[in-house]
C-alpha cells in the first residue's frame, strides 16, 4: 500500500515553484521531506537522541549535506567508483545550513543530533545547495525535536537590476550578487556571499528581498506542519540549576571579571588573569562540592566572566584591549618576504598576523571541480591553514577542518572577481595563519592582496577586510569593529566584510542571537566601511599597484597559436617532438585546442628556453612570401646547389640552386657558399617549370652588363648542340623576305569558304 503523502507548493512568482513534500520516504527518521524545484530533488532527514551524554554541556550537532554521483546520471572518478569524503562545495554547503539552524535551538538541549541532507536528483538549471536550509528546517519542523524557530535560506542574485531568488546557473553568470541568505520570519540569522563592488544600500536592499522569500517558504513549512499533524515536543533533561551555587559563583568573580574587562591588557596577560579568579573561586568549594556541582561552577564562571565583559562595553565603551568600538588595531605589514616565493606577504594586525603566499602556473595546474551538480576547474584559488601553535595550543592534526575550507572559501571569493580576466596564469594563494586573535580570515584577504600585487599579478584593485562584532542586551547595543577572538566568542555576531574602495566584494555574517535588526545591520556596514579603508590605506602604503612584470625566478607565461591541423606536427609521434622542446628548453608547455586553434601556453623562467619554444612554432606557422627578404643559413652542401635553412623559421629548408647563387656562371657551389654561412634571400614563388620554391641570392645584387665582346664559354661535357651563335639566326630573326611573300588574308578567306587548303609556308 503506497503511503499518504503531505504536500505543499511554494510559488516563486516567475513560473517556478518549489514543492515540500513528506510521508513516502524515511519515516523511521525523527522527521523527513522531500524538497523539489524542477527535477532536483533533495531529502532532509533528522535524528535525535533522547537522552544526552553524561557531561556533555553543549548541543552536538552535525549537518551532513552529500550529492550523489547517480542524482547526475554519472559515476564518481577514482578507482573506487564510489563517493568518498565529503568535496569543499559539500562542506560549504554543511557550514551554510549548521551556522543558521544551531543559535535557535534550546541552549538547554544537549541530545546527539543529525541534520542529513543528499541530492538525489540533479537538475542542471538548479542550484542544489539553495535548498538544503529548507530542506533541514522542514524536516525538524515534522519532527518531535526542540526546535521552535522554523528557518529556511536562499540564494539572490541580481540580473539586469532585477533581484532573483533561487537563479539558474546561467541567470548567476550574468549577476553581480551571489549572495545565500538565511533566516527566520522576524530577522536575519545568516549571510554568504560574493558581489562586484556593490554599495553596503544594495546589499541591505538585497537581504530584504531574501527576506521576503523565506517568509513564504516558512509560511509553506508552517501549512505542512499542520497538515501532517504537528507533533508534542518531546521531554528532555533540562539543565541543572542551582542559584545558591550561582550567587556564590557570581558575587566571587563578577567583581573582579569586570575590573580585568577595563585593564586594556594583552591576550596572554589577560587570559592569565582570568585563570586566577578560576581557581580563585574553585578555592572556595571544597572537594566534595566540586565533586558534586563542579560542572555547575564552571558553567557560572563562565556566565559571570560574558556578562562582565559586555557590560564593560555597554556601560563604558570600552573593549578588552583598551580601543573604542570603532578603533581598528594597529596594523605593519611588508610584501616580497620569502625570497623563492613567486610573490609573499606578510600582514599584521594587533595579535593576529597571516603570512601568504603566491604560486604561478599553466592551465594544467588548475583546481579540477568534479562533483554531480558541478564540473568545471578554477584558475584562481586560495588555501587557509590554522595551525594550533597561531593560538598557543597543542593538539591533533586531523587534516583540512571545515572551518578552514570555509575561511578559505571566503577569502577567494573576496579576491577573485579582482583579477583580471587578462591574467595569463593559474593563480594559487596559501595563507598560513601564525598567530590568531580575532579575524584571521580577513587578515588572509589583506595578506593575499599584497601577496598577488607583489609576484605581478594583475589586480584591478586591492581589496582588504574587516571583521564587525555586536553586544546586545535587547535593549542596548555595541557594532564592534575589529573584533578580538573573546569579542567574536563572547559577542552577539561575527559579521565579515570585504571590498575596495569602491564597494563590497565578499561577505559572511553569522549570527549567535534569535536574530538582528536591519537598524543594526546597517550601521555595522558602514562602520566596517570606515574600517575598510583604513585598512586598504594601510596596504596601498607597502604597495599601490601590481608589479609590472613577474619577479626574476618566478616564470613567465607567454600565449601562442597554431592553426589546429599543426598540433600533431607540434606534439609529435607519442609526445616526443613536444617532450624534447620542454626537456631542452626547460619550459612547461600546455596546449588546448579551442576554435580551430591550437592554444599553446609556454611557461618557463628562462628567456632562452621561452625563445626555443617560440621559434618552434614560428618554424612550424612559417609562410615566406613572395618578393620578401630572408636571412638563411647554409645547412648543407650539395653539387647543385646548398641546403639553407630560414634563421627566423629553424627547421624550415630550401635548395638555393647553384644558378641562383649569382649572374656569373659558377663551377663550383662551394666557390661563393659555405657550411654555415650566412646571407640574405629573395623568395621567388613556385617554380612553374619545377613546381618547388624558389630563392635567389643573384637578385639581392645589380645585374653585371652584358659585354657583347666576351668571349662565349665552351659548352661542357653532356651539351646538347652548338651553341645559338653556332647556329645562325634565331628563328624571330630571320626575315619575313626568306621565306617568301604573305599570302593575302582575302585569298585565304576564299580558300576557306572553297574547302581547299591554305598554302603551307
Amino acid at each position: 500500500m503506497i503511503p499518504q503523502v503531505t504536500k505543499e507548493v511554494i510559488d516563486l512568482g516567475d513560473g517556478r515553484s518549489i514543492s515540500i513534500e513528506t510521508g513516502k520516504l524515511a519515516k523511521q527518521a525523527d522527521g523527513s521531506v522531500v524538497v523539489r524545484m524542477g527535477d532536483a530533488m533533495l531529502l532532509g532527514t533528522v535524528v535525535s537522541a533522547r537522552k544526552a551524554s553524561p557531561g556533555v554541556d553543549f548541543l552536538p550537532l552535525t549537518v551532513d549535506y552529500r550529492e550523489k554521483f547517480a542524482a547526475a546520471g554519472r559515476f564518481p572518478g577514482g578507482f573506487f567508483k564510489r563517493e568518498a569524503r565529503p568535496s569543499d562545495k559539500e562542506v560549504l554547503t554543511m557550514r551554510l545550513v549548521d551556522r543558521v539552524l544551531r543559535p535557535l535551538f534550546p541552549d538547554d538541549y544537549h541530545a546527539e543530533t543529525q541534520v542529513m541532507i543528499q541530492l538525489m536528483s540533479h537538475d542542471e538549471t538548479v542550484i542544489p545547495d539553495a535548498l538544503a536550509g529548507l530542506a533541514a528546517s522542514t524536516a525538524l519542523a515534522l519532527s518531535d525535536i526542540p526546535f521552535e524557530t522554523l528557518i529556511s535560506e536562499v540564494r539572490v542574485a541580481r540580473v539586469d537590476g532585477q533581484f532573483v531568488i533561487n537563479p539558474s546557473p546561467e541567470q548567476l553568470a550574468l549577476s553581480d550578487i551571489d549572495m545565500m541568505i538565511g533566516a527566520s520570519e522576524d530577522s536575519i540569522a545568516m549571510v554568504e556571499g560574493e558581489m562586484k563592488e556593490i554599495s553596503e544600500k544594495e546589499m541591505v536592499e538585497a537581504i530584504k528581498f531574501a527576506h521576503e522569500a523565506i517568509k513564504v517558504q516558512i509560511a509553506a513549512q508552517k501549512r505542512l506542519q499542520a497538515a501532517f499533524g504537528k507533533k508534542d515536543i518531546r521531554e528532555y533533561e533540562e539543565e541543572r540549576t542551582d542559584d545558591d551555587i550561582k550567587k556564590k559563583v557570581y558575587d566571587l568573580s563578577y567583581g573582579q571579571y569586570y575590573a580585568i574587562a577595563q585593564e586594556a591588557s594583552a591576550k596572554h596577560e589577560r587570559s592569565e588573569k582570568f585563570s586566577a579568579v578560576k581557581d580563585e573561586v574553585l578555592a572556595a568549594f571544597t572537594e566534595e562540592e566540586l565533586l558534586e556541582n563542579g560542572d555547575l561552577v564552571s558553567k557560572y564562571l563562565y556566565k559571570s566572566q560574558k556578562e562582565a565583559v559586555r557590560n564593560v562595553i555597554l556601560d563604558l565603551g570600552l573593549r578588552l584591549d583598551g580601543r573604542k568600538t570603532t578603533e581598528i588595531r594597529p596594523i605593519w605589514c611588508e610584501i616580497d618576504y620569502l625570497p623563492r616565493a613567486h610573490g609573499s606577504a606578510v600582514f599584521t594586525r594587533g595579535e593576529t598576523q597571516a603570512l601568504a603566499t603566491v604560486t604561478l602556473g599553466t592551465s594544467r595546474e588548475a583546481n579540477i571541480i568534479d562533483a554531480p551538480s558541478e564540473q568545471g576547474e578554477e584558475r584562481f584559488y586560495l588555501h587557509y591553514n590554522f595551525p594550533p601553535f597561531s593560538t598557543g595550543e597543542a593538539r591533533p592534526l586531523r587534516g583540512t577542518s571545515r572551518r578552514e575550507v570555509g575561511h578559505g572559501n571566503l577569502a577567494q571569493r573576496a579576491l577573485k572577481n579582482m583579477i583580471s580576466e587578462e591574467n595569463p596564469y593559474t593563480v594559487r594563494v596559501v595563507s598560513e595563519v601564525l598567530e590568531s586573535n580575532g579575524s584571521s580570515s580577513m587578515a588572509t584577504v589583506c595578506a593575499g592582496t599584497l601577496a598577488l600585487m607583489d609576484a605581478g599579478v594583475k589586480m584591478s584593485k586591492p581589496v582588504s577586510g574587516i571583521a564587525m562584532g555586536l553586544i546586545t542586551d535587547g535593549e542596548r547595543f555595541a557594532v564592534l569593529s575589529d573584533i578580538l577572538g573573546d569579542e567574536d566568542h563572547l559577542g552577539d555576531m561575527d559579521f565579515k566584510v570585504t571590498g575596495t574602495a569602491d564597494g563590497i566584494t565578499a561577505c559572511q555574517m553569522d549570527i549567535k542571537i534569535d536574530g538582528l535588526r536591519y537598524d543594526i545591520m546597517e550601521q555595522a556596514l558602514d562602520q566596517a566601511r570606515d574600517g575598510r579603508l583604513h585598512i586598504l590605506g594601510k596596504l596601498t602604503e607597502v604597495i599601490e599597484t601590481p608589479r609590472e612584470d613577474v619577479k626574476r625566478h618566478a616564470p613567465k607565461i607567454i600565449m601562442a597559436s597554431i592553426p589546429s591541423d599543426l598540433i600533431g606536427a607540434f606534439i609529435g609521434p607519442g609526445g616526443k617532438v613536444i617532450q624534447e622542446l620542454q626537456k631542452n628548453s626547460g619550459t612547461t608547455i600546455v596546449v588546448t585546442e579551442a576554435d580551430n586553434l591550437g592554444m599553446i601556453e609556454i611557461l618557463g623562467t628562462s628567456p632562452e628556453g621561452i625563445d626555443m619554444v617560440l621559434k618552434k612554432i614560428d618554424s612550424l606557422v612559417f609562410k615566406p612570401q613572395i618578393g620578401e627578404i630572408y636571412k638563411v643559413k647554409v645547412i648543407k652542401i650539395m653539387d647543385f646547389g646548398a641546403v639553407v635553412e630560414y634563421m627566423d623559421a629553424p627547421g624550415n629548408e630550401i635548395l638555393l640552386h647553384v644558378s641562383e647563387l649569382a649572374w656569373e656562371r659558377t663551377e663550383n657551389v662551394t666557390d661563393l657558399v659555405n657550411m654555415g654561412d650566412e646571407f640574405e634571400v629573395k623568395y621567388m614563388g613556385i617554380d612553374p617549370k619545377t613546381r618547388k620554391e624558389r630563392v635567389s641570392k643573384k637578385a639581392l645584387t645589380p645585374r653585371p652588363p652584358r659585354d657583347e665582346n666576351a668571349p662565349r664559354p665552351e659548352r661542357r661535357d653532356g651539351d646538347r648542340g652548338p651553341r645559338r651563335d653556332d647556329r645562325g639566326p634565331r628563328r624571330d630573326d630571320r626575315r619575313r623576305d626568306d621565306r617568301g611573300p604573305r599570302p593575302e588574308r582575302r585569298e585565304n578567306n576564299e580558300n576557306k569558304e572553297s574547302g581547299e587548303s591554305a598554302p603551307q609556308e
